[in-house]
């Protein structure tokens, strides 16, 4: 069997091409040889590269299009908008209907993917994004075509809700990447694993207190840059690898491999240069990752989403707990909706065929919904 992988580059409506030649909005379409699919999917992340999905030839396998898409914020959520990004992401719905011949569109959010494809479903049905103070809504964002299916793949609600749980509470200083609370430090033996009720209590509590100091610093200072006549300017996010999920297996069993995160052993990785908001500007962390502020949260969009959804968990994740899955299920809107738990790490790798039996399962459910 031979998948065709056709490139789809696309002006935005608020951003054309390059002068070096690159559309804002690019992906990759994934198709059986010689067939036009009547259902397809379009999947997008808020920055990572999603037009070579892992799922798209096991889907087009079985007789799906599937467009990996990509907004003009791929590999740069440091700059992050989202009005514009779902303008970018309606660019590739439409495509799917008017060009590729699609009849039916299915959302696919995975990981940070089900949080943004919910937020587009959201706005599509019912507008409701609104722009941060300083700055005007994206043109074409009141007029998104929608989905008629929403899937989520190990997806967690939303950037501010997992840089949270995995900030390490112990921070003291946010220009001081040593600075250090040692009654919060998770890697201190002293304070587990495993870890206590009540030093999680106080974990927990101290990380919303530190999303939100964050918050409060960057909002006095875009007020201080605006009267000087500035518009923003970048800054860091150090240690992000926290969550004490990672590192205590008792806490929400599963199968996944214990003192473990997507960057290797959680205590190195935390004291890295990679992590999830390591570098901002002010108006992308109250647009993204501020609890208060960000409107890319997924509790209130999923409340938007009506059209039948499905939510899978992967059992071995090691940063997407089935408590997310279980948040998203409840969450949304839709009187058809299903929840499935399978065997797979956050990607589905597993030697025993995980992304076939994902497959399998999205191509059942959709086959007894559309034709």
């Amino acid at each position: 069997m031979t998948i065709e992988r056709a490139f789809v580059g696309l002006p935005s409506p608020t951003i054309g091409r390059a002068g070096a030649g690159g559309h804002p909005c690019q992906g990759l379409y994934h198709r059986r040889a010689g067939t036009e699919p009547k259902i397809a999917f379009v999947a997008a992340h808020y920055q990572v590269d999603f037009s070579e999905h892992y799922l798209a030839e096991y889907l087009a396998e079985r007789g799906f299009g599937f467009l990996g898409w990509n907004t003009r914020f791929r590999g740069d959520d440091s700059h992050f908008l989202l009005d514009h990004a779902l303008v970018d992401i309606g660019v590739g719905v439409r495509w799917l209907r008017e060009v590729a011949g699609a009849e039916t569109v299915v959302l696919l959010g995975n990981s940070g993917g089900g949080s943004l494809m919910a937020a587009y479903q959201s706005q599509a049905a019912e507008p409701n994004v609104t722009a941060l103070p300083g700055l005007r809504l994206a043109a074409g964002v009141d007029d998104l075509p929608a989905g008629d299916a929403y899937i989520s793949v190990a997806a967690h609600l939303g950037r501010p809700d997992v840089l949270t749980s995995w900030m390490d509470a112990s921070v003291t200083d946010e220009s001081d990447p040593v600075a250090t609370d040692p009654s919060l430090d998770p890697f201190d033996p002293e304070n587990g694993p495993p870890y206590g009720p009540g030093f999680l209590a106080r974990y927990r509590t101290a990380q919303e207190a530190r999303n939100r100091r964050i918050t409060a610093w960057a909002k006095d200072e875009l007020a201080r840059l605006s009267a000087a006549g500035y518009h923003d300017r970048p800054f860091s996010v150090f240690r992000t690898w926290a969550d004490p999920r990672m590192v205590d297996p008792s806490i929400e069993p599963t199968n996944r491999r214990p003192n473990s995160c997507y960057r290797g052993r959680p205590e190195r990785a935390n004291r890295s240069g990679f992590g999830i908001a390591a570098t901002c500007t002010l108006r992308t962390w109250l647009n993204l990752w501020s609890l208060d502020d960000s409107q890319a949260r997924a509790h209130p969009h999923l409340a938007r989403v009506t059209v039948p959804s499905l939510v899978v968990n992967a059992d071995a994740d090691t940063g997407v707990f089935p408590s997310d899955a279980a948040a998203m299920y409840g969450a949304l809107a839709a009187e058809d909706k299903e929840r499935h738990d399978l065997s797979g790490d956050h990607y589905f790798r597993t030697p025993d065929g995980a992304r076939d039996r994902l497959a399998d399962l999205i191509a059942a459910w959709l086959g007894e919904r559309f034709r």
